[in-house]
């Protein structure tokens, strides 16, 4: 018999081992400490069925008036931004000799798997096209350096709170001077920050090359539930066109799944320089 592949509306595996909570919320924190939007972005309550967040578009227009004359009346303006949660997840193969020793294997989970869910979660959040619900910043204006991408933003009334920077980003900032040769690079000693540049924190991110940067304040993410993780020996996986019994091997199929939403409520808050770009004055 065929293995179905239908997805079923509910369903929740009847075998297999669930991780104990105090696990899943360790990789939680973990995958919080390694993502930077999750860094720089505020965090709000998110519902399976998503969540509908109010946006100030504009605000009001205020005047001079002389004594005695009527004050003007003038009202900010409002939008409505929908974030709508994606499942992120992935199953992973390990042979069952790691049933031995479960701590052996949640020590593997905590330091394989928050990196892992960071950099998924950010790669669609900033470099992927974005989706109903579940907003994407890339199509942030590209400038050739950070003070251009300030004057930039600052013209649509934003000014940069936080830069993501990835490798290359990163090292391209560490040895950015000023017009008289200074270093715009202030080091930190707060866990997870790399060190502020014109005031705005610098934050570590695996899922781009060069720099995205602008006013965070803008962004909210939310995350249903924490992160899921279960673990199967009688599963069957499919893996692209080959079906993999792992009870018949003797492995363990591990999920590890997370509902994760991200809105922007204006990409014009935000900038991006290529990893070959001046990120000095």
């Amino acid at each position: 018999m065929a293995l179905d592949t239908t997805s079923h509306d509910i369903y929740r595996g009847t075998s297999g081992i669930t991780l104990p909570k105090e696990l899943s919320d360790e990789i939680f924190q973990g995958a919080i400490a390694e993502s930077a939007i999750m860094k720089l972005a505020e965090r709000v309550y998110l519902p399976g069925a998503g969540l509908a967040i109010p946006v100030i578009t504009g605000d009001p227009t205020v005047s001079i008036v002389n004594e005695a004359a009527e004050k003007p009346v003038s009202n900010s303006t409002f939008s409505t931004k929908n974030m709508v949660p994606k499942k992120f997840a992935v199953i992973e193969l390990v042979s069952e000799e790691f049933r031995r020793d479960l701590p052996r294997l949640y020590d593997a989970l905590l330091q394989r798997l928050p990196g892992a869910i960071a950099k998924a979660f950010d790669k669609q959040a900033l470099t992927e096209v974005a989706l109903t619900g579940f907003d994407s910043l890339v199509g942030a204006q590209t400038v050739a350096d950070i003070p251009t991408g300030m004057q930039a933003i600052a013209a649509d009334g934003y000014r940069m709170t936080g830069i993501a920077a990835g490798p290359a980003g990163e090292a391209e900032l560490i040895t950015a001077v000023n017009g008289l040769g200074m270093p715009l690079f202030a080091e930190s000693i707060e866990s997870g920050r790399l060190g502020r540049i014109y005031g705005a924190d610098v934050v570590p991110c695996a899922a781009i090359n060069g720099i995205i940067a602008g006013d965070w304040s803008k962004c909210k993410y939310g995350i249903v539930d924490g992160i899921n993780i279960k673990i199967s020996d009688s599963a069957t996986v499919n893996d692209g066109s080959a079906q993999i019994n792992v009870w018949q091997r003797n492995m363990l199929a591990i999920l590890v799944e997370a509902e994760m939403g991200f809105v922007c409520a204006d990409d014009d808050a935000f900038f991006q320089v290529a990893a070959s770009g001046q990120t000095g004055a």
